[in-house]
């Protein structure tokens, strides 16, 4: 975990250049000579803010803040250099090649094929450019009822009641939808390993912020955060690190949800959540 500070400005900065030359594996981080002929304050204010107070600031990891960053850029799609940056990033701070793989894999689930697609395609990137040689795995699937089975006993580990909510939610509407939501979804890609439970929960939820268009399944997901071992600080941790990079209002609506979601636990002793459609 990283330290609590309550830098100065000044030491903010300082604090901003050790954390990004440590991420960036470099002694001059080439954010300044990028922007020292256009905009040298918004270089002087991403590093002072950015990575001297919001990285500073604990309950989170280096590592998971890449995880998380890697997936907010992911889904948004529309910061490709940036996304290449922080799979870079990701690697320097410990995370695996096949955890950035598996990241995107995951990231399908709440974004679509497009989206996973073309974050394997940058991360393949970035794979060549260190000369990084990445040997893949391949995950055999559950055949038929097991896949179910599987896709079920991880929903319900992770939302708990809601899980048997989701299919009744849909049964009269789109069942198959339900069941692509258990079969493929929960049964094919939350079994898959390389990343923890935990982790892909952080993903998720990261995601699901940063979108800002499901707001109910990012509450299912903050309780499913919660009930597979994250706390409630580093829910807000995650929503204060994307407004890094999704900006304040995807924050502020991530924090407002999170909050409902506590006030949820908290009236009904700290249960497995409401009974709401996930996926």
């Amino acid at each position: 975990m990283n330290t609590p500070s309550t830098p100065t400005d000044r030491s903010a900065y300082a604090l901003g250049m050790t954390c990004l030359c440590h991420i960036e594996a470099t002694r001059s981080p080439s954010l300044i000579d990028a922007l020292a002929d256009v905009s040298p304050d918004l270089g002087r204010l991403a590093i002072r803010f950015v990575y001297g107070e919001i990285y500073q600031r604990p309950h989170l990891s280096y590592h998971d803040r890449q995880l998380a960053t890697v997936a907010v850029l992911a889904v948004l799609g529309n910061a490709r250099p940036q996304l290449k940056f922080h799979i870079a990033a990701a690697l320097n701070v410990g995370c695996s090649a096949a955890k950035i793989v598996e990241l995107m894999t995951h990231l399908l689930v709440y974004a679509g094929f497009p989206t996973a697609l073309n974050g394997v395609f940058a991360a393949k990137e970035v794979f060549d450019e260190r000369q990084l040689h990445f040997t893949p795995t391949t995950t055999p699937s559950c055949p038929g009822d097991a896949r179910y089975q599987a896709g079920m006993d991880a929903l319900s580990r992770i939302d708990g009641h809601a899980g048997e909510a989701v299919m009744a939610s849909l049964k009269g509407i789109a069942p198959d939808l339900g069941r692509f939501i258990v079969e493929f979804g929960f049964g094919e890609i939350y079994t898959r390993p390389v990343l923890e439970l935990l982790e892909r929960e952080l993903i998720t939820v990261a995601a699901l912020a940063a979108l800002g268009t499901a707001t109910p399944q990012l509450r299912v997901h903050i309780h499913g955060l919660l009930n597979v071992g994250g706390t409630r600080e580093q829910m807000l941790e995650l929503a204060i690190h994307v407004a890094a990079y999704a900006g304040f209002p995807a924050a502020i609506n991530a924090t407002l949800a999170a909050r409902e979601v506590f006030s949820e636990r908290d009236a009904g002793g700290g249960d497995h959540g409401p009974s709401a459609p996930s996926g």
